[in-house]
């Protein structure tokens, strides 16, 4: 099993980077949500000139924001900084199309963009433009140093529903899912997985197709509970980040929310129905991933944290995470809080990255 750290992309801070390629993450995702970040581009060439071994993508790059044609160019910029350790991850784009007001791009929006971008990403010509009035198209300068599709970039889909998993994998050589509970449920992504592959005429080779699922992960100390102040100063973020979504799943698609909020549902709804429309989309992504406002603070409990983070004793991690790795699960993506990010990255180095690298 690998690690990954999901990061706020942050041009200021590339020190993180830096940081968990020395504790042994192999993988830095660069969060691409313009209203809230840096932008992920400029934050991932800054890191990939002071890295060495850590791979950079994106965790993951948003279809609705940039067109196929301007992210294959933009990752093929950064494979030029890191070769070889680029990679792209790609999704509808929940926070940042949110953020400003518009939904999710849709399915079928998004394959088309994945039709486009796979072969771009390969520097082979494709077609783009409105369905119906496309062009071909392809980096006409290529074999030049302005861009760099010789050594391969990676394409990871993120999928945390059975639709966009099949995108997985009908376009992806990855997938990014939700933290899978058990091996069974691992299985159950990986089937909505291949459905996709076999509608497309692929095979997934289920030992060189990556998954990577994002959580947030904390050890505890003996007699620790997932209520306590330090994790709920990690874990909290991650946390409420899932209600977040949850209630833009609701507002905006009538979906009901899960039964983990049954208990503070009503009340959390309350609390944003006092703001003001026009300021709505704003302030349900208040503190995303990063920390937990002071009104929400009350939302927050150890029931909820183990409900949408991986929380335990080191050895019961460890027993988790070597069953999640037999199933199929290659990279375990974490995202803590930005505060305390530095402190949780060295403990999951110390209790669990380097245990497991002993048994490798």
């Amino acid at each position: 099993m690998k690690f990954g750290v999901c990061i706020a992309s942050d041009i200021s801070d590339i020190d993180y980077v830096v940081a968990a390629e020395k504790l042994g993450y192999s993988d830095a995702w660069f969060a691409d949500s313009q209203m809230i970040w840096s932008d992920c581009y400029a934050t991932m060439a800054l890191a990939a000139e002071r890295t060495e071994r850590i791979r950079i993508g994106t965790g993951v790059a948003i279809s609705g924001t940039r067109p196929a044609p301007v992210t294959a160019a933009a990752i093929g910029t950064i494979n030029v900084l890191a070769p070889g350790r680029t990679f792209l991850g790609v999704g509808a784009g929940n926070t940042a199309m949110r953020i400003m007001g518009a939904p999710p791009q849709k399915i079928a929006d998004l394959d088309r963009y994945l039709s486009c971008l796979a072969p771009l990403l390969r520097g082979d010509e494709t077609e783009w433009g409105k369905a119906g009035n496309e062009i071909p198209i392809r980096h006409i300068m290529r074999d030049q140093s302005f861009v760099n599709y010789t050594d391969p970039i990676p394409l990871h889909i993120s999928g945390f529903g059975p639709r966009s998993l099949g995108l997985a994998g009908r376009h992806g050589d990855g997938a990014v899912l939700p933290m899978p509970q058990n091996p069974a449920t691992m299985e159950t992504l990986w089937s909505l997985i291949e459905a996709g592959a076999k509608d497309a005429g692929r095979h997934i080779d289920r030992g060189l197709y990556e998954t990577t699922a994002l959580t947030m992960v904390s050890v505890l100390d003996p007699g620790e509970t997932a209520d306590s102040d330090r994790i709920r100063h990690e874990c909290g973020a991650f946390a409420m980040a899932t209600v977040h979504y949850a209630y833009d799943q609701w507002r905006q698609l009538s979906q009901p929310p899960p039964q983990m909020l049954s208990e503070i549902w009503d009340d959390y709804c309350a609390m944003l129905d006092k703001v003001p429309s026009e300021r709505l989309h704003q302030r349900i992504h208040a503190g995303h991933n990063c920390w937990v406002v002071p009104e929400e603070e009350r939302f927050l409990s150890g029931s909820l944290i183990e409900a949408t983070c991986m929380v335990g004793t080191r050895d019961r991690l460890l027993e988790r995470i070597d069953g999640l790795s037999n199933a199929g699960l290659s990279q375990i993506m974490v995202l803590p809080a930005l505060e305390p990010r530095h402190s949780a990255l060295e403990r999951i180095s110390r209790d669990l990255i380097a245990p497991l690298s002993e048994l490798q």
